[in-house]
């Protein structure tokens, strides 16, 4: 798949927001302790990822009622679903100049009857675009940092109304952002989230 840029000013890629908030405390010192360790931008993107997908548990998978959305909040709490943990993966990269994207999916829910939207990143390193999933595994889930080829949590399936947005955002969707901060909780959340773009 062709992944699109929205702008062709790559510092759109690297800004901070209310959500990607990488010039927060909480950021940017998670951020220094991983590049700490870190012997390149191409290991620390790697750290950044796997700290993201191992050390912040997706809520659905612990049962965590707690809905997060900005990235230092979700650093902070230690919690949140796919579209705040894509956030928290972006400012940890952005904080040390790796330009970053969100990017999304429209899979099938776990029940098979409806669809859900899953946020994932992709960044910029060696001259092109790489999605990342930093989702977290759990059984049937395998997701891993790559830049030579797609280790993502899922592939979509065409057939069952699935699909891979190629849009590469600076920001967050508006309505995905939207569902995010009004729920009161993470069952409130999976009725608000938009099924589609």
């Amino acid at each position: 798949m062709r992944l699109i840029q929205e702008t062709g000013d790559l510092s759109a890629y690297l800004a901070a927001d209310e959500v990607i908030d990488h010039h927060h405390r909480m950021v940017r010192e998670t951020a220094a302790r991983l590049a700490a360790e870190a012997a390149d931008s191409y290991d620390y993107a790697r750290l950044a990822y796997e700290f993201v997908r191992d050390a912040v548990p997706h809520s659905a998978d612990t049962g965590d009622p707690r809905v997060t959305w900005r990235a230092s909040d979700v650093l902070a709490r230690r919690t949140g679903v796919c579209h705040a943990k894509a956030h928290a993966l972006t400012a940890l990269l952005r904080a040390e100049d790796i330009p970053t994207a969100l990017c999304y999916q429209r899979l099938r829910d776990d029940e098979g009857a409806g669809h859900v939207l899953h946020g994932l990143v992709a960044v910029r390193l060696h001259g092109a675009w790489h999605r990342q999933d930093p989702r977290g595994d759990k059984p049937g889930v395998d997701a891993r940092f790559s830049l030579t080829g797609e280790r993502l949590a899922w592939t979509p399936d065409p057939a069952a109304g699935e699909r891979d947005y190629p849009q590469l955002r600076s920001a967050a969707h508006p309505a995905v952002l939207d569902a995010l901060r009004t729920a009161p909780d993470r069952e409130a959340l999976a009725r608000a989230l938009p099924s589609t773009l």
